[in-house]
């Protein structure tokens, strides 16, 4: 993984969240909220919550007298979520890094973590802090992307911008996104960790936007796929985008736009 794949700041925050969020996040966070609730858990931890969407929708479901606490990497994208939540006594934000997590072990009954291991830089030791700061049968709740080749449009986007880069083509959605989705080795890592009973079950869901173009702009300016193409030419991040566009609108239509997403959800308790 790239460092520049970790940076979600300046104007990517609010492009992901209004754009990316709703193509290919709310659906998940759904899922991912059910499950961190199903439990009634007294004290839920969340990690790499980017702009919040996990977290909006599991504080309603949670019980008046819960400890939330939400955490991500990136302050940016933290202050961000922050904004997007109302007032709630529960909730404490704070910046955190998810491999050396500032919490005692044995604090939470759940630990959450929505499309975040990919980008860490030892999956083994993130799980085994996830794993030191639950409490005795507490549980671990994640999920990742599967392959590229399974999501339509990040699979479109990814050959459409090798086209303005054809000697040094952008690869970060395949390589960070999409680039630790094999169930064996997801396993293996989490056994690594000690986590010994360990459900992964993959959801097929559909993306859905207004146009290619909004497709486009989310992948293209809504996340570190932005600071790929700038480090190569920043004049050419419109074209990027347009080209994109173009690609999307050929296989998907000129209107309004679906296309297939998959994701593997995984629930590990020591």
């Amino acid at each position: 993984m790239a460092a520049a794949d970790k940076v979600f700041a300046g104007s990517i925050p609010k492009f992901y969240d209004t754009l990316m969020v709703p193509l290919i996040f709310e659906a998940y966070a759904a899922d991912m909220a059910g499950l961190a609730a199903a439990s009634s858990p007294g004290a839920v931890l969340e990690t790499a919550a980017g702009s919040g969407v996990v977290t909006r929708a599991l504080a309603p479901r949670l019980g008046t007298h819960a400890r939330y606490v939400v955490t991500d990497l990136n302050q940016p994208m933290l202050d961000y979520a922050a904004s997007r939540q109302g007032a709630d006594s529960r909730i404490e934000w704070r910046q955190a890094d998810a491999l050396h997590l500032p919490f005692d072990d044995a604090s939470f009954d759940v630990v959450c973590c929505q499309f975040g291991a990919m980008f860490f830089p030892d999956r083994a030791a993130g799980y085994a802090e996830a794993r030191r700061v639950l409490k005795p049968g507490g549980r671990f709740v994640f999920s990742v992307w599967d392959r590229i080749e399974d999501n339509a449009f990040a699979d479109d986007v990814t050959h459409a911008v090798a086209t303005v880069f054809p000697n040094d083509p952008p690869r970060f959605l395949a390589r960070t996104p999409h680039g630790y989705h094999d169930v064996a080795l997801i396993r293996e890592d989490l056994r690594r960790a000690g986590f010994a009973n360990i459900e992964i079950t993959t959801r097929e869901k559909v993306s859905r936007a207004p146009s290619a173009g909004a497709v486009a702009s989310a992948y293209c300016q809504g996340t570190p796929l932005r600071n790929e193409i700038e480090a190569r030419d920043a004049s050419l991040l419109q074209l990027a985008t347009d080209r994109a566009a173009e690609v999307l609108a050929a296989r998907h239509g000129e209107g309004p736009v679906a296309g297939k997403i998959q994701a593997h959800v995984i629930v590990a308790a020591a």
